[in-house]
C-alpha cells in the first residue's frame, strides 16, 4: 500500500503538470475518503494544495472533524459556509413550483441534498479557478460502482485517485497516511440529513460491496442490491449522451 500511495502521488503530479495547472484542491467533509485525498494532495503539492470546508445545513461535528483532518496533514484551507446560499436558492425553487401547484414533497429531501452537493462542486471550481488548481474527487471503488455520488455534485471533479480502491483499502491507506483514527472509524455518511448513513441508504454494507468487487461470495440479497444499484446508476458514469450524427 505504501508503494501504491507513492504511485498515486506521482500520478497526481503528472496529471496536474499535463493540464498546465498549479496544484490541487479537495472538499474536506470530515469523512475518511476526503481525508485521504487531502493527505495525498498535500504530499503531492506541499505548497500548492488546498482543502475547502463547506458547511451547508451540516452537523457542526462534520466541521470539527474536517478541521482535525486539516491539522493532521497541515494542508492550507478555507471555510465557506453555503447554508444561506442554499436556503435562498432552494427556497426560490420551492416557491416557484408551489405557485404552479407542481411541488413534489416526496422528492424534496433528495432534491435538497443533491443541490447541496452541486453547490459544493460549484464552489470548489470557483476557488480552483482562482488558484489554477484541479479539483480532486473522493469517490472510492464501492461508491463508483454503486453510483453512490451526486451526478455533477461530488461526481463533478477532474481527478478520481481513489476510484480503484475498495473502502477497506482506503482505510488501510488512511492509517499509513496518518489520518486520525476517529475519522477512520467514523460511520460513513454524506451528511445529507439527520441520522443519515451511507450503508443504511444503500441497503448493504461497504464490506459486502468490497467482497463483491473482489469476486468473493456474498449473500444473494446483497448481490442483488449491489447489481441493481450499479445498473440504475449507469448514466452517472457516462458523459452526457449525444445522438449519432445525422
Amino acid at each position: 500500500m505504501e508503494q501504491k500511495i507513492e504511485r498515486l502521488i506521482a500520478w497526481l503530479r503528472e496529471r496536474v503538470q499535463e493540464a498546465g495547472m498549479n496544484g490541487a484542491i479537495v472538499g474536506i467533509s470530515g469523512g475518511i475518503d476526503s481525508a485521504v485525498v487531502a493527505h495525498l494532495i498535500k504530499r503531492a503539492f506541499p505548497n500548492n494544495s488546498l482543502g475547502l470546508i463547506m458547511p451547508c445545513k451540516s452537523n457542526p461535528k462534520d466541521k470539527e472533524d474536517a478541521l482535525k483532518v486539516v491539522e493532521s496533514c497541515g494542508i492550507d484551507y478555507h471555510v465557506i459556509d453555503l447554508t444561506e446560499t442554499h436556503r435562498v436558492l432552494f427556497g426560490e425553487i420551492e416557491k416557484q413550483l408551489k405557485e404552479k401547484g407542481q411541488w413534489n414533497e416526496q422528492a424534496a429531501r433528495l432534491g435538497d441534498a443533491n443541490t447541496r452537493a452541486r453547490l459544493r462542486m460549484t464552489t470548489l471550481y470557483a476557488v480552483a479557478n482562482n488558484y489554477g488548481y484541479l479539483v480532486v474527487g473522493t469517490d472510492n471503488a464501492a461508491e463508483w460502482h454503486t453510483g453512490y455520488f451526486t451526478k455533477y455534485g461530488d461526481g463533478g471533479v477532474d481527478l478520481v485517485p481513489l476510484v480503484h480502491f475498495t473502502k477497506g483499502e482506503v482505510r488501510e491507506m488512511a492509517r499509513i497516511l496518518g489520518v486520525p483514527e476517529e475519522i477512520i472509524t467514523k460511520a460513513p455518511s454524506a451528511g445529507l440529513w439527520e441520522g443519515q448513513t451511507d450503508e443504511n441508504e444503500m441497503g448493504t454494507t461497504y464490506d459486502m460491496i468490497d467482497k463483491y468487487l473482489k469476486g468473493e461470495p456474498i449473500p444473494e440479497r446483497d448481490r442483488e442490491i449491489i447489481e441493481r444499484l450499479h445498473e440504475r446508476s449507469h448514466h452517472k458514469r457516462q458523459l452526457a449522451i449525444a445522438p449519432p450524427k445525422f
